[in-house]
């Protein structure tokens, strides 16, 4: 069964979209996090139903983190989503200690491939299904420019600003 739920935080209502689990904290594999207006975002579907209490867990955490106490997550990740390349380079966006930065092609050499796969390294970033908790927004440019963020780049400066303890005027 597909549950979901949506919590406030300064990006906007984020839509956790999950999966019953009996390992998980409160029961929910997050399957999903999407912010309003993402790229290739989650959208309520029919069938979907609305559970406030199974994302309790990971909707403290993720209070927790836009407060600044809190710099990781202890949610488990829904099972079977994306490739085997993709989950490689999510892998590695999930050992960015909380904030700092790595380039594109220092993702490609955490993973052992070559500097030529750094736009496939970017496209399994893009594919990320879950902003925020799985920090792809810690992933910039080479010359150290903010690039790509399914969720605008306006946020991903926010999420970095809010890691290096600056908060927006």
């Amino acid at each position: 069964m597909t549950l979901y739920t949506t919590t406030d935080s300064p990006l906007g209502a984020l839509l956790l979209v999950g999966e019953e689990s009996a390992t998980a904290p409160g029961g929910t594999a997050l399957a999903s996090l999407s912010v309003p207006g993402q790229k290739g975002g989650a959208a309520v579907q029919d069938g979907w139903t609305r559970d406030d209490g199974a994302f309790a867990t990971i909707a403290a955490e993720l209070r927790a983190y836009f407060e600044g106490s809190r710099t990781g997550f202890s949610v488990e990740y829904a099972a079977g989503r994306g490739t085997d390349f993709q989950r490689r380079v999510w892998r590695a966006l999930e050992a960015i200690p909380y904030g700092t930065t790595l380039s594109y092609g220092e993702i490609a050499a955490r993973i052992g491939a070559s500097r030529m796969a750094v736009r496939s390294v970017g496209t399994a970033i893009g594919a990320n299904p879950l902003l925020v908790v799985r920090p792809c927004h810690r992933v910039i440019g080479a010359s150290g420019a903010l690039s790509g963020y399914a969720g605008g780049l306006e946020r991903k400066r926010l999420l970095l600003d809010l890691e290096n303890g600056r908060r927006a005027a």
